[in-house]
């Protein structure tokens, strides 16, 4: 028998509350703050190619803005990941969710008059997030997207269904739980939009919150060696 250390940031149980926040975190901007979506960029990629077409150069920053920020919020989570991967009391990753958690305290604060900035902070704080939490129990996966995520889950069954593997179903299983809490944070957003407005991003505040603390959980996983 060996020991083989895990990341807890990884485990099925952190990445829940991820989701979920990404879920409600995407609902947020599209519902709250102007048809935009925090994550999913390719939309926002379209919508601002159609913004140009017609001359609408609003429009057009409209949906630049959060493409901008999404592409700086991977570079703060790379920054924080090479200056602080060596420190023992605490993790970087939990360093990003801290940034996340304040920067989506703040958004709830933003009026409706600067939903630029909203959205602007929100895309930040998803590209952040995706970039540091990358891996379910060591399967690639994105928390603030379902692209990927359907992909992977359907290879893995149709795997499954070839081989019998139970591996297979156990990976697509994995990815199919993650879709859905997505959708399930996505429900969230809009039901509470309708009950707290702009504050309802801070519901994610909380889902982060939680991640960041299951995360000083140490996680050892024993594996037989072969």
């Amino acid at each position: 028998m060996r020991a083989v250390k895990g990341q807890m940031s990884e485990a099925f149980a952190t990445v829940a509350f991820l989701s979920v926040s990404g879920g409600l975190q995407d609902a947020y901007t599209y519902v709250s703050r102007g048809k935009v979506f925090a994550n999913a960029q390719t939309g926002n990629i379209v919508l601002l190619a159609q913004g140009i077409c017609e001359g609408r150069w609003d429009l057009a920053l409209h949906y630049l803005v959060p493409l901008l920020c999404f592409s700086l919020g991977i570079a703060a989570a790379e920054i924080i990941r090479e200056n602080l991967k060596k420190a023992e009391r605490i993790h970087w990753r939990q360093i990003v969710l801290l940034c996340e958690i304040l920067l989506l305290l703040a958004v709830g604060f933003v009026p409706r008059s600067l939903d630029v900035l909203a959205n602007a902070m929100v895309s930040f704080s998803c590209a952040m997030q995706v970039q540091a939490f990358r891996k379910v129990d060591g399967y690639a996966f994105a928390s603030t997207m379902c692209i990927g995520n359907i992909r992977s889950c359907m290879d893995s069954l149709c795997a499954y269904c070839r081989t019998r593997d139970r591996r297979n179903l156990s990976k697509a299983v994995r990815y199919f739980g993650v879709i859905f809490l997505f959708a399930l944070g996505a429900a969230i957003g809009v039901t509470m939009y309708e009950w707290f407005g702009i504050r309802t991003i801070w519901a994610s505040c909380l889902l982060l919150s939680a991640g960041f603390v299951l995360m000083f959980i140490k996680s050892e996983v024993e594996k037989k060696s072969v």
